[in-house]
C-alpha cells in the first residue's frame, strides 16, 4: 500500500486514533468497516500471547468483511509500536508484525528505526508520530512514509504546537503523508485540517465515546458531560505530557491544581501490572465538549462524513464569493 492507496480507500480522511486501555479488536475492526483507519497501541495486549490473539481477530475479521461488504469499503488497520529504549518487549512485538501485516505502523515514543526493516519488508507503511520539528526531520531522515504530529490540544500523551503552525513548518521540509491531532472531534475540523495541508486527521477522544471501545462506561458518560474547561495538561503521571479530564483526578484523590512531578518515563509492554495503575485516571482531548452522546463507530463515521462534505461546501462557496452562515 502506498500512501496514495491509503487515501483512496477512505470514506473520510480519519485514524481512529491508538489509545491507551481504550482501543482493541471491537474497535479497530468496526472502524476500519466504516472507511477508516481502524489502530490500537500494542502495549494495551499484554501479555504477549494477547497481542498474537488480538491481531489473528483482527485479520480474520477483516478478512470476514471483505466477504460481506464492498473490499474497496474497508480502510486498513494500523498498529501503535512502542520503541521507546524502556519497550523491553519490542523485538516481539515486531515478530507479530511481521507475521500478521498491518498495512499501517505508527511509531511512538522513539525512533521509527526498529520498525523499518521489517513493515518495509512486507510493503506496510511506517508513520512516526512526532510533538515536533526536531524530531520530524529525524523521523524524515530515517525513510518514514509519514509523520503523525500530534499537537496541542490532543489527549493523552500531548503536544505543544498549533496543529496550523505545525503542518505549515513540516510542509516546508516534507511532501509526504502528514497526520495532524490535536482536538479535532468533527468533520469540519477534520475539513480544516487538510485545507491547512495535512492528509489525515488523528482522532481519538471521539472514539473513545462509542460503543466499541474498550473504555468504562463511566468514563464514556464523563466525556459527555465535560468541556474544554475540564482538562488539564499534565506530566505528572507517566513522565510525559498528557491531557487528563479533571474529573478523573479527582475521584482519585489526586489535586487537578497540584500534581505531582513527572516520574521517570516507562514504556515497557512487558509490565503486566502497569494498565491497571491509570485504568481509573482518563484522558480526553480539547475537542471534548463537542461530544453529546455514545454512539456505534458507523453513526460516528457517517456524521464525519457528513460534516465533512458540508465543510467543503462551504469551502468552495466562499472561493466562489458567497458568505452565507451556512
Amino acid at each position: 500500500m502506498t500512501p496514495h492507496e491509503l487515501l483512496l480507500r477512505l470514506r473520510v480522511p480519519v485514524v481512529a486514533a491508538p489509545m491507551f486501555l481504550v482501543s482493541g479488536p471491537e474497535l479497530v475492526v468496526a472502524a476500519c468497516r466504516a472507511g477508516i483507519v481502524g489502530a490500537f497501541p500494542t502495549p494495551n495486549a499484554r501479555p504477549i500471547e494477547v497481542l498474537d490473539t488480538w491481531m489473528r481477530e483482527i485479520v480474520d475479521a477483516l478478512a470476514r468483511a471483505r466477504d460481506e461488504q464492498a473490499p474497496e469499503s474497508i480502510g486498513p488497520w494500523c498498529a501503535n509500536l512502542v520503541t521507546h529504549s524502556s519497550n523491553t518487549r519490542l523485538s516481539d512485538d515486531l515478530r507479530l508484525i511481521a507475521r500478521y501485516r498491518p498495512p499501517v505502523v505508527v511509531t511512538a515514543l522513539g525512533s521509527p528505526k526498529p520498525a523499518m526493516e521489517a513493515v518495509h519488508g512486507y510493503g506496510g507503511l511506517v508513520i512516526a508520530d512526532v510533538t515536533n520539528l526536531t524530531l520530524a526531520r529525524k523521523a524524515v531522515a530515517a525513510g518514514v512514509d509519514g509523520l503523525a504530529c500530534i499537537c496541542n490540544g490532543a489527549g493523552g500523551h500531548t503536544g505543544t504546537l498549533s496543529p496550523f503552525a505545525f503542518v505549515s513548518a513540516v510542509r516546508e521540509f516534507y511532501d509526504g503523508l502528514i497526520i495532524v491531532g490535536g482536538g479535532i472531534t468533527d468533520g469540519w475540523g477534520v475539513a480544516g485540517a487538510v485545507a491547512a495541508g495535512a492528509d489525515l486527521v488523528y482522532m481519538g477522544t471521539r472514539f473513545i465515546a462509542t460503543r466499541e471501545s474498550m473504555a468504562d462506561a463511566a468514563y464514556k458518560q464523563m466525556l459527555v458531560d465535560s468541556t474544554v474547561d475540564d482538562i488539564v495538561v499534565s506530566a505528572g503521571l507517566t513522565g510525559t505530557a498528557a491531557s487528563w479530564l479533571k474529573p478523573s483526578l479527582r475521584s482519585q484523590g489526586l489535586d487537578p491544581d497540584n500534581l505531582p512531578a513527572a516520574p521517570p518515563r516507562s514504556y515497557d509492554s512487558n509490565d503486566v501490572n502497569k494498565p491497571s495503575r491509570w485504568r481509573d485516571i482518563w484522558a480526553a482531548g480539547q475537542g471534548v465538549g463537542a461530544i453529546k452522546a455514545v454512539d456505534p463507530v458507523a453513526t460516528v463515521v457517517e456524521r464525519l462524513r457528513a460534516e465533512y462534505d458540508a465543510a467543503g461546501r462551504r469551502f468552495a462557496r466562499r472561493i466562489e464569493g458567497s458568505f452565507d452562515a451556512a
